[in-house]
């Protein structure tokens, strides 16, 4: 089978919420030296899709909660394989959370495992983080990136909030934001230096700035 092919039958596996399919798909590709940030990147292609019917009222929560922890598992899978791309250690380090009035984290975990396997220390704040945290543990652990998520429109005021906070405090820091759903409209209106909307490529950016 083309690796094209396979490739799309992952997309079409998670989207579909077949976990065994999906898990013994990456297990193939993986036995074929395929790239992990491609097979990532193509679950977080079926993992879009199934967000995509749970709006659509196509898929439950259920479904929604699904599709996260199948994404989770194929993680454990593609984790060991990165890990053996990469040699040496980073002195990297992230600051990270979910900014105030949203919950959602399951884009900042992809992506804090993500940053693991790269060898990057990730300081993760958690969910539903006011501004003032942000702030106050920058100033603790000293990272070198600030990376601000949220899915919910009601995000975007929080991460204009903490970076204004930062700003007005005069911390300088790369601030990243990062969610699903961004665009370059809500980027300029929160003020960020850069903004993501794929965990891969997030990860793709920080490493960029480490250099």
């Amino acid at each position: 089978m083309s690796r094209t092919k396979t490739h799309s039958q992952l997309i079409s596996a998670i989207a579909d919420l077949n976990e065994e399919l999906a898990l013994n798909l990456i297990r193939e590709r993986l036995a074929e030296n395929d790239d992990p940030l491609i097979l990532i990147a193509n679950c977080e292609k079926g993992l879009q899709r199934v967000g995509e019917r749970y709006a659509r009222h196509k898929y439950y929560l259920s479904g929604l909660i699904m599709g996260g922890e199948i994404f989770y598992e194929v993680m454990e899978l593609i984790q060991p394989a990165m890990q053996d791309r990469i040699s040496g250690t980073s002195s990297g380090r992230v600051l990270l959370g979910t900014v105030e009035g949203d919950i959602h984290d399951l884009g900042k975990n992809i992506f804090k495992l993500l940053l693991s396997c790269y060898k990057l220390t990730v300081y993760d704040l958690g969910v539903d983080v006011p501004p003032e945290e942000f702030l106050r543990q920058a100033k603790k652990l000293q990272p070198d990136i600030l990376a601000l998520s949220g899915l919910i429109t009601k995000s975007y005021d929080s991460m204009r909030e903490t970076i204004r906070l930062f700003r007005q405090e005069r911390y300088r820091i790369p601030i990243v934001i990062g969610g699903s759903q961004l665009s370059e409209e809500v980027f300029h209106y929160t003020g960020a230096d850069y903004w993501v909307n794929k965990a891969d490529v997030g990860v793709k950016l920080c490493l960029r700035l480490l250099k």
